[in-house]
């Protein structure tokens, strides 16, 4: 099974002395030395693995890890988010959504990329991180694999049944013009084979909760899969609308629906001017498909 990247903070003694004052934005967690910081850390690229494509070629899959609570970072393409080699812009985001984001886009590279690799660099406040793409056999991905890490509905190698990605795009034009202050409605075409089956529901209002050898054991701790803005769909084929790249926090409504008629629709509004992808991703509880709008917004911040 491939792992979630481990993130090491120093040693246990050095993060006891730490002391934080009132006005900090960093605040205790639950567990004994740790600190949980809503603002002002960096975010680190993560390689996720590869998958082989039907022509020959491969997808290299990044995804991140905001080491904020709840800062939304934009680190403009450029010297401080960038790809090498090659052109610095290989589709990554922009915008950062707090913890970790597994999967979340792939750079294409030949058939002949063997032993190279593509390094992904994010520097922020002064720190930098990066991330290197390879073909290493222990990094393939598949179904199963992104569906286990994602907390997916697709775990069983031996009876999950072959399953298609599923298919997005935003209806209208792809870029567009919107001014600030002004509700913006966006629709997305999706399609799927049906697979996997959404499982039953499940009650809610009670806490999470795993049975281990018999015994119900409480599980509040979070994890990739709690922390993920794109979550496996458990009904059916669902779209989330995302945040790509733009000056911000866009807030949608709704930001994930599950598609009826083929159809899921959203609205946003613009705080502030400047040029943003919006990103939709069409998920069938295992896979997660993307399709882009971008959107020119112009006027005066709101706030």
């Amino acid at each position: 099974m491939h792992r979630d990247r481990l993130y090491r903070k120093g040693p246990l003694v050095i993060a006891l002395l730490l002391v934080v004052s009132a006005g900090s934005h960093a605040q205790i967690g639950q567990q004994l030395g740790q600190i949980r910081y809503n603002s002002g850390q960096n975010v680190v690229p993560v390689y996720e693995g590869w998958e082989k494509n039907p022509d020959g070629t491969f997808n290299l899959v990044f995804g991140y890890m905001n080491r904020n609570y709840k800062e939304e970072p934009e680190i403009p393409i450029g010297a401080n988010n960038s790809f090498s080699p090659g052109p610095a812009d290989q589709g990554q985001p922009t915008h950062f959504y707090p913890r970790r984001q597994q999967f979340m886009f792939k750079v294409k590279v030949p058939a002949d990329f063997g032993r190279k690799e593509l390094l992904w660099t994010l520097t922020r406040n002064g720190q930098t991180e990066k991330a290197y793409g390879t073909l290493l056999m222990e990094e393939q991905l598949t179904d199963v694999v992104i569906s286990e890490n994602r907390g997916g509905l697709g775990n069983d190698s031996v009876t999950a049944k072959p399953n298609q990605p599923p298919k997005i795009s935003i209806d209208g034009a792809g870029t567009r013009t919107a001014a600030v202050g002004e509700p913006v409605s966006l629709t997305a075409s999706a399609s799927d084979d049906g697979i996997p089956t959404p499982p039953p529901a499940r009650g809610r209002g009670g806490p999470p909760v795993a049975v281990v050898d018999g015994v119900p054991l409480q599980t509040t701790r979070e994890r990739p899969t709690t922390q993920a803005i794109v979550k496996p769909s458990r009904e059916g084929l669902a779209v989330t609308w995302t945040q790509w790249r733009g000056p911000g926090t866009l807030t949608f409504d709704p930001m994930t629906v599950v598609v009826k008629d083929g159809k899921a629709s959203t609205r946003v509004t613009f705080t502030e001017p400047g040029t943003y992808v919006i990103r939709a991703y069409a998920d069938d509880g295992v896979l997660a498909v993307p399709a882009d709008v971008t959107i020119n917004v112009t006027g005066k911040a709101t706030r």
